[in-house]
């Protein structure tokens, strides 16, 4: 029985700025939340969102407010081991909120998995997979810096994928700093770009063409969520991948996108699909559609990166890799033993559930009072 439903602010610096198109961050609030069961368990699961209300609908306030207020009455004394039954139950009465669902979803599976002894990716049909390749996302705007950067990470053996945030400059000045980054780093390396919607369509192919040219390898959300047609036009004309991101908000996007052909590869983060089993639907239908996966993230910590990757260690091919870097990007770590990346690759936790625990001293200092 499901007895208790906690969320918590926590309000973590990144180690730089981090910029993107709609907003800079130097600082992410992660929303965790903990469910305690009546039979001892307990699961977590976090709903972190980006830039407040400049990336999407949900900010974390509103995510906390919803849960508190709504979800959690909805959910309280049903049966903890009945995930499927409990989030069908807050699909029918809850609309929208699809990071408060994924945090429910996760905290479930999470608890549900010590329940029976197994990681959640055993709970979402087995994993294939022990560790996933990381993309770094260069965004200090500098090009001197993120070259610095990227080599720093080559040199550590933590990154060989990086991904540009572009977008909030003119076209040129960002195909100039994407193209010295890329020529500065050569073959070693996969370079690829972020634009977060910021390009008309007619911009997107003056710069993709330039980028394509340079040997950038995908090019992600080029333009407005709601513009699929640009999209389906873009992914045409391009051999450069076209990767959807921002307008892919569950599986129904992912089926319209996929009869369209409106891109070539897929950004399955859980948060924007509403949970952990939607987001497997979304990899489902784009893999029936022969669209490239690829394992995003919306900058969670340690938490919301180990359910992710959970369910990435499920999908039998993943060749676009994924991006999972977010507790590397923070300065301070709420688990009791951080996420393990070596040799290019996070490693995928072992352990029953998440397979991570929870520091709940250190949470209850760095909780947003």
């Amino acid at each position: 029985m499901i007895s208790n439903i906690e969320t918590f602010l926590v309000d973590v610096p990144t180690i730089r700025p981090h910029k993107l198109s709609v907003a800079t961050m130097n600082t992410q609030t992660l929303v965790l939340v903990r469910i305690r069961c009546a039979d001892g368990i307990e699961g977590w699961g976090e709903a972190t969102t980006i830039g407040g209300l400049a990336y999407g609908e949900e900010s974390p306030e509103s995510i906390k407010a919803n849960i508190d207020t709504h979800i959690a009455p909805l959910l309280a004394g049903m049966d903890a081991s009945a995930v499927a039954k409990a989030m069908a139950r807050v699909r029918k009465v809850i609309q929208g909120n699809r990071f408060a669902k994924c945090a429910i979803e996760t905290a479930l599976l999470d608890a549900q998995g010590r329940r029976l002894g197994v990681p959640v990716s055993e709970l979402l049909g087995g994993r294939v997979r022990d560790s996933l390749p990381v993309a770094w996302t260069l965004a200090s705007g500098d090009t001197a810096k993120d070259i610095a950067e990227a080599e720093k990470m080559l040199e550590l053996r933590r990154h060989r994928i990086f991904k540009l945030k572009i977008g909030a400059r003119s076209v040129n000045e960002d195909v100039a700093h994407v193209l010295a980054i890329k020529r500065a780093l050569g073959d070693t390396a996969s370079v690829r770009v972020d634009v977060n919607q910021a390009w008309s369509e007619l911009q997107a192919m003056r710069g993709i063409a330039a980028l394509q040219d340079g040997g950038v390898d995908l090019v992600e959300q080029p333009v407005r969520f709601d513009n699929r047609d640009a999209m389906r036009r873009l992914a045409r004309r391009f051999d450069v991948a076209i990767m959807a991101d921002e307008s892919l908000h569950g599986p129904v996007d992912a089926y319209n996108i996929a009869r369209t052909e409106g891109a070539d590869v897929f950004a399955v983060k859980i948060a924007q699909s509403g949970g952990l089993v939607p987001a497997q639907q979304v990899a489902a239908v784009a893999q029936l559609a022969g669209i490239g996966l690829y394992g995003g993230t919306m900058l969670e910590g340690g938490i919301g990166t180990a359910a992710t990757a959970q369910l990435c260690a499920t999908f039998t091919d993943l060749s676009w890799d994924t991006e999972l870097f977010g507790p590397l990007l923070l300065t301070e770590e709420v688990l009791r033993e951080p996420l393990v990346y070596r040799d290019f690759m996070l490693q995928v936790p072992t352990g029953p559930g998440l397979g991570v625990a929870v520091d709940t001293d250190r949470l209850r200092f760095m909780c947003r009072k």
